[in-house]
């Protein structure tokens, strides 16, 4: 395995363990927070109960995101330094911030965990709402961060030399609000179907029924409206891609040609020495339509990228379509979950529906990799879109290879450990629970 290699493959490694936390961690204790809430209004004491349980789950979930994220910290600087040399003054800010959000988050924590019977109910319960908030800005600066090197701004680059820097446009550039928006909804919809699929999968266990009915409800009602939101964000995105990174769009469709009345392409095999697509199903202008906003609109096909400037086809057009087909599939879970709500009550109580949510539990997972895979993978060869190539900020120190065995042992321990410790946790919530069973 070459350096270059190596140091890319230790990037998306570390990178996909972390997104995954990093979702979890913010999006869990907003579930926290609305289980608490309930259990301020009903004093129903199977809200106690949900709510000390998942509130252990943030706290380990923020442990792991800690870790996890200050090991990409130290990688950004071991494997990027030509990058970092020349970004960090420019897109520093959010980074910082970022930093400032997580002090806050874990000072918020520190209140909520230790907080039971020492301060005010109320009070109490805010503290988990910041923690929410504080970890949901931790998220959006870091995508911030990456949207700028998807849509590089806030500086001029002159003769191989980065000047009149400006932090503040660099932080809010033009891509920022669809990316930030995109993942904040990814991140609802994967951390909602993943714990009401595990909560489902406890019902008919017949493990503590009335705790994890109502656990279930509220994961489920996250997971479900965001799946619905997330097709509006998608669009939004596709317009932006479409209009600051071309070839990015034509690698995900697999769009081999520059035409008008382009055709949404959804499946199929890409050809790329035939430049050409088998098996697909052609969905005639849509893909003009999402692009441009008109049927007939033209869309900028891979044949007017140079060779040496294309993304790898196969790899972009494959993720993008798991990422799109895993969030149709959501968004008909959704559907039904509603249908249950609104006319099939008898649905609700139903082993069928239940399987249905276990099965969905990996899916917005899924997704969410196979999007941060179109997203980092769609912009090669460029580091920053158009300014500095991924093969120019390389580290130059060798043996990258060892340090990529090294943190994939790492990460694969910490996920053992982790998981090992939501299975007690999870296996542990009908012994210390049982009284919620009188409470549903």
């Amino acid at each position: 395995m070459d350096d270059f290699l190596a140091a890319r493959l230790q990037m998306a490694f570390s990178l996909g363990f972390h997104i995954v936390f990093a979702c979890i961690g913010m999006v869990m204790p907003f579930f926290m927070s609305l289980a608490h809430f309930y259990w301020l209004k009903t004093r129903k004491k199977v809200y106690l109960d949900v709510t000390k349980a998942w509130s252990k789950g943030v706290a380990i979930f923020f442990a792991t995101g800690a870790v996890s994220g200050t090991v990409l910290s130290f990688e950004l600087g071991l494997l990027w330094p030509k990058f970092m040399e020349h970004a960090g003054p420019i897109f520093g800010m959010p980074f910082s911030l970022e930093g400032t959000a997580f002090f806050i988050e874990a000072i918020a924590l520190g209140f909520y965990l230790y907080g039971w019977g020492r301060v005010n109910a109320w009070f109490h319960w805010f503290t988990g709402v910041v923690v929410g908030i504080s970890g949901l800005l931790s998220g959006i600066l870091v995508v911030a961060a990456n949207a700028w090197m998807n849509s590089p701004a806030g500086f001029d680059f002159i003769d191989g030399q980065y000047l009149n820097i400006d932090p503040i446009k660099a932080m809010f550039n033009e891509a920022w609000f669809t990316q930030s928006l995109h993942m904040t909804v990814a991140a609802f919809v994967s951390t909602g179907f993943a714990v009401a699929g595990v909560h489902a999968l406890m019902i008919l266990k017949g493990k503590n029924v009335a705790f994890h009915h109502k656990a279930f409800q509220i994961a489920a009602i996250f997971g479900t409206v965001a799946a619905c939101l997330q097709p509006l964000s998608g669009d939004l995105s596709a317009k932006d891609v479409a209009q600051r990174q071309p070839a990015k769009l034509a690698a995900m469709e697999a769009h081999f040609h520059t035409e008008k009345q382009a055709s949404l392409i959804i499946g199929g095999i890409p050809d790329t020495a035939a430049k050409k697509v088998d098996y697909a199903l052609k969905i005639p202008g849509l893909l003009s339509f999402m692009a441009t906003g008109d049927f007939n609109g033209e869309v900028k096909g891979l044949d007017q990228i140079p060779a040496e400037d294309q993304p790898p086809v196969a790899v972009t057009h494959y993720a993008f379509q798991i990422m799109v087909g895993l969030g149709m599939a959501m968004v008909l879970v959704a559907l039904i979950y509603f249908l249950a709500l609104w006319k099939k009550k008898s649905w609700l109580s139903s082993n069928w529906l239940l399987k249905v949510f276990v099965l969905a539990t990996p899916m917005g997972f899924l997704a969410l990799e196979a999007g941060w895979t179109v997203t980092e993978v769609g912009r090669q060869p460029w580091i920053i879109n158009g300014v500095m190539r991924t093969a120019d900020a390389v580290t130059p120190m060798p043996g990258i290879a060892y340090s990529f065995y090294l943190f994939t042992g790492v990460y694969i321990s910490l996920s053992i450990i982790v998981c090992w410790l939501l299975y007690r946790q999870i296996t542990m919530v009908g012994k210390l629970y049982d009284s919620s069973a009188q409470q549903l």
